[in-house]
């Protein structure tokens, strides 16, 4: 297979008119660097900055926990790549337990506060307001989940103390990280709303006014005072005590946006343990998150369409194997855009929607070497009456890997969605917009919208957190950041791995053709341009574009070989032993 040089860009998700919000900007790129595929045979960690891969790898070494690992990990994301995730955000995870052999998911998604209406993201005529008007300020901070994942999952799995694994975070704050280009690219792309309001505008300008450049090296007393109090008092001092309050000052005093977000809704939040959604491929279990997250269910769809064609016989260069990898994904993302939705509050055909039936029906709309002209939901078993209509879902959103000695596997994506969230910052973090994820218009016709926004409800997301098994035994972690284009950016990957045999790594350097709506977005600089004449002959819409994926990934091979892999479109590393 070749090697690819790949030009990056920004990726952008799903919109309520994607014309539009394709051209949004939510996150510099930091450039392209080489990574090479790492190997081991105790334990691995692959994340999204070298940070949080030093601090997990420490755990993982110390004879700490996948779960603890975690922890470690993530914390220091929140300081080194705060633009993506954090104390402020929620995620999921797909755990895989070696003692038991037990997969499992946990929710940690944001919700909406009590207060919250369907009318939440509509001005005083009733019509959607403006994305960044919805963003910025308080109204789009929904409860953050990422506390009380880890500290839920720490208590359940743990073996290292809570305090020593927050400790590399805080002193990193206390003595201060280096700025990454990615860093420093995404604060010069956001000045303007960086500048809204004071906490922000001070933390990531310098004391000229300037934006923080690559190599500036910034400490977070804020941030170190934040997690030194979660060292002593656990998550109660985040979703009942003064870290909470400050929380809540912050989102009910951004004056010019004022969000609805209560002590109440801090106090009332829970992790939610739920079923991974499994879909089968060639010889495989894909497995992953669930609802309220479409990624398990779209991947399982787009792959359960293409088991009906041999995509290993036509090969990665194929334009016809991409116009099926495209049509498929189409018709993915039209069921996605009726029926996918918080499961708690919405009715979903879970198991309708990847029904082999129901997939090989959809399969046969496909027309070798010509694109759908018509593409719409269908009807899987037991489908509700909802309406279709997609929600703006844009990054900054990490996920992480992590293998340990015991076999424990952990798949997390966390987010706190758009670059920067809300622009609004409490002791010394990001908060949230998530609740931009949901569906601003809340009935189309009179039909409600799956993912209208509702009082506690989790919006829709597209993160993808992934194990893929082989006859019950995990062989390959994978997930990514990029807004709804996580989606085929994973789908991607495991064909790549799966079907055209490309070694880990390879599968994540190749280039991205993503099509989700009807137009075909291929990766600028790559050589997947050579598809853009042959697809658009077929009848697809070519956009020729940046596209920022930044995958992490570790497979399981046989007798436990770990290899690891991170994506070059970002500053990601691996590391095991």
């Amino acid at each position: 297979m070749k090697k690819y040089l790949i030009v990056l860009g920004l990726a952008v998700g799903s919109a309520q008119a994607e014309q539009v919000t394709d051209e949004i900007a939510p996150e510099s790129a930091s450039g392209l660097t080489n990574k090479t595929e790492v190997t081991a045979t105790e334990f691995m960690i692959a994340t999204a900055n070298p940070y949080a891969t030093d601090a997990g790898f420490a755990v993982l070494e110390n004879g700490g926990h996948a779960i603890d690992a975690m922890v470690a990990a993530q914390t220091m994301l929140g300081l080194t790549e705060p633009q993506s995730s954090g104390l402020g955000g929620g995620g999921f995870v797909i755990y895989y337990d070696a003692k038991t052999g037990k997969l499992t998911t946990f929710d940690g998604r944001e919700t909406a506060p009590q207060a919250a209406t369907s009318e939440l993201f509509l001005d005083d005529n009733g019509e959607p307001l403006a994305f960044f008007s919805a963003v910025v300020g308080g109204r789009s901070v929904g409860t953050p989940g990422t506390v009380k994942l880890m500290a839920s999952l720490h208590q359940r799995y743990g073996n290292q103390t809570w305090e020593n694994l927050l400790a590399p975070a805080i002193t990193q704050a206390e003595g201060g990280f280096v700025v990454s280009p990615r860093l420093a690219g995404a604060i010069e792309a956001d000045v303007e709303r960086l500048h809204h309001y004071p906490d922000t505008r001070e933390y990531f300008f310098d004391a000229q006014g300037e934006p923080l450049q690559a190599g500036d090296v910034l400490k977070n007393p804020a941030y170190a005072a934040t997690l030194s109090q979660l060292a002593k008092e656990g998550e109660a001092a985040f979703y009942q005590g003064e870290i909470g309050a400050a929380i809540i000052d912050a989102v009910q005093g951004a004056s010019d946006n004022p969000g609805l977000l209560s002590l109440s809704d801090l106090a009332d939040y829970e992790v939610i343990e739920r079923p991974a959604v499994c879909a089968p491929y060639r010889q495989y279990d894909v497995c992953g998150m669930g609802p309220p997250s479409s990624g398990a269910l779209t991947i399982g769809q787009i792959l359960g369409v293409l088991q009906y064609f041999d995509l290993k016989t036509m090969g990665a260069d194929s334009p016809l194997a991409w116009q099926l990898i495209g049509d498929a994904s189409r018709l993915a993302f039209a069921d996605r855009g009726r029926y996918m939705a918080d499961s708690d509050f919405v009715d979903v055909p879970v198991a309708g929607l990847v029904d082999p039936s129901y997939l090989q029906q959809r399969a046969a709309l496909l027309a070798m070497g010509k694109a759908l002209t018509d593409v719409a939901a269908g009807t899987p078993p037991n489908a509700p009456t909802q309406a279709t209509h997609e929600a703006i879902e844009l990054p900054s959103t990490t996920h992480l890997v992590i293998v340990d000695r015991q076999g424990n596997i952990v798949s997390m994506t966390s987010s706190i969605e758009n670059g920067f969230g809300s622009r609004v910052m409490a002791g010394g973090f990001l908060l949230n917009n998530q609740l931009t994820d949901f569906a601003f218009v809340p009935d189309k016709d009179g039909v409600p919208v799956a993912n209208r926004i509702e009082a506690g409800k989790r919006p829709r997301s597209s993160m993808a957190p992934t194990i893929v098994l082989e006859e019950g035994k995990p062989v390959l972690a994978i997930g990514s950041p990029g807004g709804s284009r996580i989606i085929g950016y994973v789908t991607q990957a495991i064909i790549n791995y799966v079907d055209w045999g490309m070694s880990l790594q390879d599968a994540l350097n190749a280039p991205h053709a993503v099509n989700r709506f009807g137009t075909y977005d291929i990766e600028k600089g790559s050589d997947a341009e050579a598809l853009a004449k042959p697809l658009q002959e077929m009848g697809f819409l070519i956009n020729i574009r940046d596209l920022n994926s930044g995958l992490q990934a570790i497979a399981i091979g046989p007798e436990g070989l770990l290899s690891g892999a991170a994506d070059p479109r970002r500053e990601g590393t691996v590391m095991g032993k």
